[in-house]
């Protein structure tokens, strides 16, 4: 399981968002998944399912993603979680934050 909220966790197991850092989060989930991938091709033992469990909100975002499983031969599958039944807001995202992660959800089926 790979996702960009990892690079925020320090040592201790603490989790310190700085959101002047979040491009190079995703840049490390990225190169992460890259590396995943490419022990897969010396040993197919080796990562034969990556789980990307970032917020994407907009296709763009997953593009690198798409590329690197159609590069190394990997199957996307994209699941859309709902929260139906009100759940926790794990890290305190603020609540405008996240109404504008809505306003500029995109998907296409």
């Amino acid at each position: 399981i790979c996702e960009a909220d990892q690079y925020f966790v320090d040592k201790d197991g603490v989790y310190r968002f700085d959101g002047s850092k979040i491009k190079d989060a995703h840049k490390w989930c990225r190169d992460k998944v890259e590396t995943f991938m490419k022990d897969n091709q010396l040993n197919g033992q080796f990562y034969p399912e990556i789980v990307v469990s970032n917020t994407f909100t907009q296709e763009w975002e997953m593009d690198e993603y798409y590329k690197l499983a159609e590069k190394y031969g990997y199957t996307v599958f994209s699941i859309i979680v709902e929260n139906r039944h009100g759940g926790v807001n794990e890290h305190g995202v603020p609540a405008d934050k996240l109404e504008q992660m809505k306003n500029r959800f995109e998907i296409k089926i």
